[in-house]
């Protein structure tokens, strides 16, 4: 199938229903294995770990220095504004303490320290892009999620790909101000999941959508997240009239605003676009080609 761009993603009329799709896989990972939220946290730790990722995956047998290193990381980091230098150095720490990481064998160069994932954390990483592949191909009857499980070479590639696209592109790097705060928020970002995992029959043309009755005291025991933060993110997006419940003290259906809908929408588009991007640029690498174009 050809790439699908981000307007065509975005204004297709399955893309509400693929949200949901990706929304409750991306919980499912979470609720698996809970540990691997510290790789997604926030909007910051996720551009961190794509970065942590993409470097890794570049590393080559023929340069055994390439790769991982903490000086590349935090070169990244910094480049990106993702986050202080200090902060970079310690989050590399976390994930080497928790498992995520761990010292590539024999470097030539006992100065240098050369990091790669484990075997938890690239599956993780892994069941994520096939899972966005599965939800591609919901849209346009494609066979990337089927490819990509026969040869495990297209996700090694295309992360990386995929990682710079997203990092370079401003509008997946700063979401928009309205879901903005729960991303930047630690554990914001799998509390949108939640939301929208929720929704049924979107009407994009509504002035708001129900995600049926939610509470804060539930999806903070659902996701271990503090009341505290959670009543900062849900008073903001009020406050805003991004979102709001249809009874007084935050009772009955969460009501959400288009605007907020449709914001979200469009930040998620660009990164189903580039992870469309990527996969059909591995593909390209690898030599393999399409049943499209073998036709052609």
């Amino acid at each position: 199938m050809p790439m699908m761009t981000r307007a065509d993603i975005a204004a297709h009329p399955l893309f509400p229903d693929i949200e949901k799709q990706i929304a409750k896989h991306l919980i499912g990972i979470h609720m698996r294995t809970p540990r691997m939220s510290r790789l997604k946290a926030s909007h910051r730790k996720w551009l961190m770990t794509q970065s942590v990722f993409a470097l890794a995956l570049r590393r080559t047998d023929n340069d055994p220095l390439s790769g991982l290193t903490a000086t590349r990381f935090v070169e990244t980091v910094m480049r990106l504004g993702a986050a202080s230098r200090n902060t970079a150095t310690a989050y590399l720490g976390e994930l080497v303490a928790y498992k995520f990481l761990r010292d590539v064998p024999d470097v030539p160069d006992k100065r240098v320290r050369v990091l790669e994932p484990t075997e938890l954390s690239l599956n993780g990483l892994r069941s994520w892009f096939n899972g966005h592949l599965c939800c591609l191909d919901r849209l346009d009857g494609g066979n990337r999620e089927m490819m990509s499980l026969a040869e495990e070479r297209i996700f090694l590639i295309a992360q990386p790909i995929g990682a710079d696209i997203m990092v370079s592109d401003p509008l997946w790097l700063e979401p928009p101000e309205s879901i903005g705060h729960f991303l930047w928020s630690d554990l914001g970002g799998i509390i949108l999941h939640d939301l929208f995992a929720r929704l049924d029959d979107v009407n994009r043309t509504a002035p708001t959508i129900s995600c049926g009755p939610v509470t804060l005291v539930e999806l903070s025991e659902t996701y271990q997240v503090s009341t505290t933060n959670l009543k900062r993110m849900f008073k903001k997006a009020e406050t805003d009239g991004l979102l709001s419940w249809e009874q007084p003290r935050r009772r009955g259906e969460l009501l959400l605003s288009i605007r907020f809908v449709e914001d979200y929408f469009t930040w998620q588009s660009a990164k189903f676009a580039a992870i469309d991007r990527s996969y059909h640029q591995a593909l390209a690498q690898l030599g393999i080609k399409t049943e499209e174009a073998a036709a052609a």
